[in-house]
């Protein structure tokens, strides 16, 4: 694979990311700039998913575009990302929504009622930045990662800008959330630390390849340790789906929430959760 092929997929990652900081040094005062520099940023990272788009093979299963660097290498920990058919989609998808989201902000009475433009337009590409990462993590701790980073801007965009019951919406979608999240961390920890990495191929192979062995003893049965995996990612995923009886956030959320809010929990944020369960 090229060498510019093995970057693309990290230009188009990191440019809502560069957009963020962008505005960070931006003064308040500066509505019309802050509101456009968001835009034109959210524009160049969907421009990006096309580019993406257009140089995936449909006839290869595999990774494609992928970059892998060592990041916490005593830790078994990379930069590892890619994409396949599954991932290509959602990527493609968050990227065509995003400036829709933005652009729907710009005549927001709440937001001029409210202020805190800058912020706002910040929170809204660090939420992109976060969601394309949960579609191109390779490694599971760096997918943890930006799964988490995902809470933060929608609960401060649900908790600011959100209707008269912002706060509890804001807190319940927290705390869901939060809870599945911790029981994947263990998931993954425990996964990870069992397989000497959090590459996810690397784990699948050595599953296939019968490499792959749980640590078991008195307590801990092979069928307990297997139940207790699915349970942490199962969780969790569920919660962001959401599955029945693990719903009652979103109602809540998507009522309070900011319209680009809505549009961004319908549009994506859902989504990932299906995501997990599949991959």
């Amino acid at each position: 694979m090229e060498a510019s092929a093995l970057t693309l997929i990290t230009v188009v990652l990191f440019l809502p990311l560069i957009g963020m900081f962008i505005l960070l040094f931006m003064k308040e005062e500066q509505h019309e700039n802050i509101k456009w520099t968001a835009l034109g940023f959210s524009l160049a990272t969907f421009v990006g998913t096309l580019v993406l788009w257009a140089g995936f093979d449909s006839a290869d299963p595999n990774l494609q575009m992928v970059q892998r660097v060592g990041w916490l290498p005593q830790y078994n920990i990379s930069y590892f990302v890619g994409i396949d058919g599954l991932s290509l989609l959602l990527v493609v998808l968050t990227g065509f929504i995003m400036p829709l989201a933005i652009l729907s902000s710009f005549r927001s009475h709440v937001i001029e009622e409210r202020g805190r433009a800058k912020l706002y337009y910040m929170f809204m590409l660090l939420l992109e930045w976060a969601m394309i990462g949960v579609f191109v993590a390779q490694d599971l701790f760096l997918f943890y990662i930006f799964w988490e980073i995902t809470l933060v801007p929608m609960y401060f965009l649900i908790g600011i800008w959100g209707a008269e019951q912002r706060v509890y919406a804001a807190v319940k979608f927290f705390l869901y959330t939060m809870a599945g999240s911790i029981l994947m961390l263990l998931a993954i920890l425990f996964l990870g630390n069992a397989a000497g990495t959090f590459a996810l191929p690397d784990i699948i192979a050595k599953v296939h390849s019968g490499e792959l062995m749980l640590p078991f003893n008195g307590l801990l049965t092979p069928d307990s340790v297997q139940s207790f995996l699915f349970l942490g990612f199962f969780i969790a995923f569920a919660i962001k789906v959401p599955i029945w009886p693990l719903h009652s956030w979103l109602p809540d959320a998507h009522v309070q929430a900011p319209t680009a809010g809505s549009v961004i929990l319908a549009g994506v944020l859902l989504k990932m959760g299906t995501y997990g369960l599949v991959r």
